[in-house]
């Protein structure tokens, strides 16, 4: 599904990743655990396309398309889904009018007919549902007076309405309390543990992997990736720290 290459990128003239490589299939779960300025959010935003990243070697494919020469809107159209470490707020723009133009936007490029209202509001009320979160918050402007976890949960249902292939989600876990840590691994279980999704999970902590277990755990330093391990590289990192694992 996706497939990186010898990536090496950039930010205002600064090298940030030196040579990533790694191969992502459909029905799996990768983790990235690094320490502060390895790469990770770097690695999450040249791979969704924002600006002011710049790829200076090596290639990004998704399936078996070049992923980098598409600009953001085409990734997210072909089946790319970035959950960020802070959700943003949209002021004056509610959640359900927010997320039914998005999803239509994609179908309209992938050549596909736009959901109805009807049929939008009984995707999305389902999804909701699944995930603990009123209509009422559906309704109100994007994420404005959510509280941190309110954010994550609203995220978890935007990715389950626009229903991704490839499912990137970097430091998801940060700032969450035991209920809404849950939460979020139930939401990330039930939306992209399926054989033909793929999820990769950014973080700097085990304590998410309780809820959603990988099946390769990577460890990334100084811009590239030095080891890799299934679940239980993430509780020797816990034990021995980053400094041992990346030595």
């Amino acid at each position: 599904m996706l497939k990186i290459e010898n990536l090496h990128a950039e930010i205002d003239g600064k090298a940030i990743l030196k040579g990533l490589s790694l191969s992502i299939n459909p029905g799996e779960i990768h983790a990235i655990m690094g320490p502060n300025g390895a790469g990770k959010s770097t690695l999450s935003y040249v791979l969704s396309g924002r600006p002011g990243y710049e790829v200076t070697e090596g290639s990004a494919t998704f399936d078996g398309e070049d992923l980098l020469d598409k600009a953001p809107h085409e990734r997210a159209a072909a089946g790319l889904f970035l959950g960020f470490q802070y959700p943003v707020e949209i002021p004056g723009v509610s959640n359900v009018q927010f997320l039914r133009e998005a999803l239509n936007a994609q179908r309209r490029l992938r050549g596909e007919e736009p959901l109805s209202g009807g049929d939008f509001l009984k995707r999305a009320r389902k999804q909701a549902d699944e995930l603990g979160l009123s209509m009422d918050m559906l309704k109100r402007p994007v994420n404005v007076g959510f509280s941190g976890g309110e954010k994550k949960r609203n995220e978890m249902v935007q990715m389950g309405i626009i229903d991704p292939k490839l499912a990137i989600l970097d430091e998801t876990d940060s700032g969450l309390d035991i209920d809404a840590l849950r939460t979020v691994g139930h939401g990330i279980n039930s939306i992209m543990r399926k054989p033909d999704k793929a999820v990769l999970l950014i973080t700097h902590y085990q304590r998410l992997l309780d809820y959603v277990k990988p099946d390769f755990v990577h460890v990334l330093a100084a811009g590239r990736i030095v080891r890799t391990g299934g679940a239980e590289l993430a509780l020797e990192l816990e034990r021995e720290g980053y400094g041992a694992i990346a030595a």
